[in-house]
């Protein structure tokens, strides 16, 4: 799998920096879904979740289907996929591709419009989306609530995300964004644990666990 897949949708290519004028109002209901799921997982220690990643070219047909694991402790987090990890304490990422044995370090940028794990679970979408409340669906015996959500900054490759909410659970249950060019991407949980053990070690990068590793620093 391409390595912007990973890195550059679900932590940094969902990027919508920068608000439209005379921006619409928002559906109340979707909001009270979304405002729910950011208070329960307020609450929460921590959380590690299974997901599933589907790439699906313009004629919606996959052409490929990966599993991964992410971790959450506040801001911090870790995603381990096949042959390739991000990582990162909220200060510094890491993001280490197996196939090179390179891990590739950067600040944090704060102030970046970015979609982190962390923040996908935060009320990220008051700032640069407009969003809706579509039917439900049920799948796997779950009711979903989908929300449909549109960036206000329409100049990004991403022109839709539609965020599925289990509606029972008050979690995220899939994720499809759909980008200009035809591509779409699913994260689909299929695991959530909350208050899971983890250790703030678990958000550093160790060098010694990856022996001969090469380090790009651009810091």
């Amino acid at each position: 799998m391409k390595k912007f897949v990973l890195t550059g949708m679900l932590l940094s290519g969902i990027v919508f920096s920068g608000m439209a004028q005379g921006k619409q109002a928002n559906d109340p209901k979707a909001k009270t879904i979304l405002d729910g799921v950011s208070a329960k997982f307020k609450t929460l220690k921590s959380v590690t979740a299974n997901f599933v990643l589907k790439v699906e070219g313009a004629n919606n047909s996959v052409t490929e289907s990966k599993k991964g694991t992410v971790s959450m402790k506040g801001p911090k987090y870790k995603v381990s996929m096949e042959g390739q990890e991000i990582i990162s304490d909220n200060k510094t990422s890491w993001t280490y591709a197996k196939d090179v044995n390179e891990v590739t370090i950067n600040n944090v940028d704060q102030s970046s419009g970015a979609i982190t794990p962390a923040k996908l679970f935060t009320n990220f979408y008051d700032k640069d989306f407009l969003y809706r409340l579509n039917p439900e669906t049920t799948e796997k015996g779950k009711v979903l609530e989908n929300i449909e959500m549109t960036p206000t900054d329409k100049s990004k490759n991403i022109f839709k995300v539609i965020v599925s909410v289990d509606k029972k659970a008050q979690n995220i249950a899939k994720m499809k964004v759909f980008e200009k060019n035809g591509n779409h991407y699913t994260y689909e949980i299929t695991n959530f644990t909350p208050n899971a053990p983890v250790t703030d070690a678990t958000f550093i990068f160790d060098a010694k666990k990856y022996p001969g590793v090469e380090v790009v620093d651009l810091r």
